[in-house]
């Protein structure tokens, strides 16, 4: 039979793989106590965002049954945005000023260590302001009555709480420290981040980029209600059936010509496919270059440049086999001017190609040039531009060539 602690666990067990609201729904039943402490072994910015979806009356009364270092972490994590390194400290335990002893922080560690866990211990002045760091190895030889001011790293490397994820992976990639202290703008030690934490919400952001690139949001989960998940989902497929229309609109501009020639019909899904896929494959470089920090502003140009060659040589390569394909489909259905449409498929293959491949780099560019996610719903965008191009070269050649 089941205690109410067991129940608590069992519940508890089940919000890692939940979105913050239906994990929130998932504690209603939970004690306070029991969720604080459930809390205090996540993922810091996960922990926030389940918090601040609790009503404001039972979050203070969470808050309250949380150990104080953590209360005051999470109330302060909260005031930075989401995907920076703010949402994600922890409580720095072991601060210490300069003049202390070597003896006496070892005597208060012995005391922290049994309540939290720690890494390294850090060195602060009277402004809070961050001046070392103390490694255990060093303290373990040093002579007990040094002040910690001779035993301590000056000077060490930190994290400011308002950098962005992204740009902290880059920085700490070739640091490998199991922690690193985070500080304000002016230096003031403000937490920690744990390297195991820093990479797990960089592990998320990476997996929430493709869900982004067609509109689901990073708040989805597989657990997520369908409700929820509609509010999510729908309008973005609103939005891709308008731009649809726009593609939709160049094929009933050249109706006419449609009309005379039907065999154009069969290949427009065909040039409609190979650039939308030269256009990904653009797009998913050109995404990967922005979360790495690789594409600058001096390498757009270039980059743009080479995804027009790259589209160039393929789409001539497969415009040379779609074009074989329209000759002999043409033939077999006895059409006149099969050759003309084998050149027509062949050279709108190719400019469709380059119009993708460019699209896939000025698509992600001008969404972050304009303050939106670059990744979020470009996919659609990228669609609807590939299918105008491929549609409205390959009919518009057709009409002014074809007979």
């Amino acid at each position: 039979m089941h205690t109410e602690n067991d129940a608590d666990r069992f519940e508890l067990s089940t919000i890692q793989g939940r979105a913050p609201r239906e994990a929130m729904a998932a504690l209603a039943g939970a004690r306070d106590e029991t969720i604080a402490q459930a809390l205090e072994a996540m993922n810091p910015s996960q922990a926030v965002a389940i918090l601040w979806e609790a009503p404001e009356e039972r979050r203070a009364r969470i808050l309250a049954k949380a150990s104080p270092e953590w209360s005051r972490q999470w109330v302060l994590n909260h005031e930075f945005p989401e995907d920076t390194i703010g949402r994600l400290m922890a409580p720095s335990f072991a601060e210490f000023p300069p003049e202390m002893t070597v003896r006496d922080a070892v005597d208060e560690l012995r005391e922290i260590v049994k309540r939290a866990f720690v890494s390294y211990a850090f060195v602060i002045d009277r402004e809070r302001r961050l001046v070392g760091v103390l490694v255990f190895r060093e303290m373990m030889f040093a002579d007990p009555d040094s002040a910690l001011a001779e035993v301590m790293i000056r000077n060490p490397f930190h994290l400011k709480a308002a950098t962005p994820v992204t740009d902290a992976m880059r920085a700490v990639l070739t640091r490998h420290h199991p922690s690193y202290p985070v500080c304000d703008d002016t230096g003031r030690l403000i937490g920690t981040i744990r390297g195991e934490t820093l990479f797990q919400q960089q592990a998320f952001e990476l997996s929430a980029q493709p869900g982004s690139m067609v509109g689901v949001q990073k708040e989805e989960r597989v657990t997520t209600p369908w409700p929820r998940s509609l509010r999510f989902r729908h309008p973005w497929l609103q939005l891709n059936l308008l731009t649809a229309f726009a593609a939709a609109s160049v094929v009933g501009f050249f109706q006419g010509t449609i009309d005379r020639v039907v065999t154009l019909a069969v290949f427009l899904p065909v040039l409609a496919g190979q650039s939308g896929n030269t256009g990904c494959q653009a797009l998913a470089v050109t995404l990967r270059g922005m979360t790495l920090g690789e594409l600058q502003s001096r390498k757009t140009t270039t980059m743009i440049v080479k995804e027009a060659w790259l589209g160039f040589l393929n789409g001539a390569l497969v415009g040379i086999a779609a074009g074989l394909g329209m000759l002999v489909y043409a033939r077999s259905e006895h059409v006149p001017a099969a050759w003309t449409l084998a050149g027509v498929v062949m050279i709108s293959m190719t400019i469709a190609c380059v119009a993708s491949g460019i699209s896939g780099v000025v698509i992600p560019l001008a969404l972050r040039r304009l303050g939106a996610d670059p990744v979020t719903a470009s996919s659609i965008f990228l669609t609807t531009a590939t299918d105008c191009a491929s549609m409205g070269v390959f009919l518009g050649l057709a009409t002014l060539l074809l007979p």
